[in-house]
């Protein structure tokens, strides 16, 4: 990946997808002891009288409640996605067969399905909500006060790469992690194909660029989630550079094909999209891409 240093991926004995152990805070806490009535030794239970040397001991609080620990994912189910992802990469991109199957098997068996890897986008389904947000605020405010709500008005009547790199922090914030890292890697690399494409005015930036933008990020996202999962050797693999970067290239396209249908049919549904239904959106486009990459790759396999 252009920005990003190589990381050997998962090992697989991580949850499909982890969560946090919650605190007593979250869930209200065990209800603290009665009030022992006045004059009652301490400890005493409540109601009981003060003096009565028959009373039972007080029993010790019960432990917090607190969410089971989610059972390790199978530590092999990264090898056969990363065995065809390096015959792809090692056929030069020929063996189009072996990148079906890679992203399939990624979809189906590493990752438990669409929706759940939807949710291993984590930190990008974030980014991609503020990003989709704040485009979403250009085009009902105009760019000035959509940058004047993030104090950002001084970067108002810029080139739109210019503005990107200012929105950075707030787009992707604490890149101090790989999932946040991937998100970050993914918006700068997004800039960088804006330019290239000739999307250089925020204030003129019409919906259907809209929709480029963050078909963009989504496709740099799900390929860099990917990469970083079962494809440590598709830069490494091919020993000529022209035919890593095509190997690479074919698998951007894949993807964008994939988050271009899915955002195409979201956008049909929701035409009108408010900040309230930005983060729903978000969710539906990366799950529908998923699925959508699993049906293509299935067919690549079976040619």
């Amino acid at each position: 990946m252009g920005t990003s240093t190589a990381y050997g991926g998962p090992g697989g004995g991580t949850p499909l997808v982890p969560s946090w152990l919650g605190s007593d805070d979250d869930a209200g806490g065990p209800a603290p002891p009665a009030t022992p009535p006045a004059g009652a030794p301490a400890g005493a239970p409540a109601g009981a009288p003060a003096d009565d040397p028959a009373s039972p001991a007080p029993l010790p609080p019960a432990p917090p409640v607190r969410p089971a620990i989610p059972t390790p994912a199978d530590s092999s189910r990264f090898t056969a996605p990363r065995s065809n992802f390096t015959r792809f990469a090692h056929s030069g991109g020929g063996d189009r067969a072996s990148l079906g199957r890679a992203v399939s098997g990624y979809v189906s068996k590493s990752s438990g399905g669409a929706r759940q890897a939807a949710q291993r986008m984590g930190a990008s389904r974030g980014s991609g909500a503020r990003l989709l947000g704040f485009l979403a605020d250009v085009q009902a405010r105009g760019a000035t006060e959509a940058l004047r709500s993030l104090d950002l008005e001084g970067l108002a009547g810029r080139p739109i790469d210019e503005v990107f790199m200012g929105l950075a922090d707030y787009i992707c914030p604490n890149a101090g992690t790989v999932d946040e890292g991937i998100a970050r890697e993914a918006f700068i690399e997004t800039i960088v194909d804006l330019s290239t494409l000739g999307v250089t005015d925020l204030d003129a930036l019409s919906p259907d660029q809209m929709q480029t933008v963050f078909e963009l990020y989504a496709t740099r996202a799900i390929e860099a989630r990917l990469c970083n999962d079962i494809g440590t050797k598709l830069v490494t693999a091919p020993a000529d550079p022209q035919v890593a970067l095509r190997v690479q290239s074919q698998l951007r396209d894949f993807i964008r094909n994939g988050v271009s249908d899915a955002l195409t049919a979201a956008r049909a549904e929701t035409p009108t999209l408010t900040q309230d239904r930005v983060h729903a959106f978000v969710d539906t486009v990366y799950e529908r891409a998923f699925g959508i990459l699993q049906a293509l790759g299935d067919a690549e396999a079976d040619q």
